[in-house]
């Protein structure tokens, strides 16, 4: 038997960090099967217990560095 498991959607504007409700960019997958949201800071100031505790984490901090796709062309 082979079981698939779904990959987490992409964090939105509308997913906020459980610690301070700023935009979270960093999903903790527990193996409870709850889920802990938090921004870019609150995952890097937790990280090591995060990474004992988490059955996943889905860190989309990379996408702070990007570009907006709104920004225009003097932008990009």
């Amino acid at each position: 038997m082979t079981t698939a498991v779904a990959p987490s959607p992409q964090l939105t504007a509308l997913d906020r960090c459980d610690r301070c409700g700023a935009q979270a960019y960093v999903r903790v997958e527990l193996a409870s099967g709850r889920e802990l949201l938090f921004c870019a800071h609150h995952a890097r100031e937790h990280q090591d217990k995060l990474e004992q505790v988490a059955a996943a984490i889905q860190d989309e901090t990379q996408r702070l560095a990007g570009t907006p796709a709104i920004a225009t062309d003097e932008e990009r």
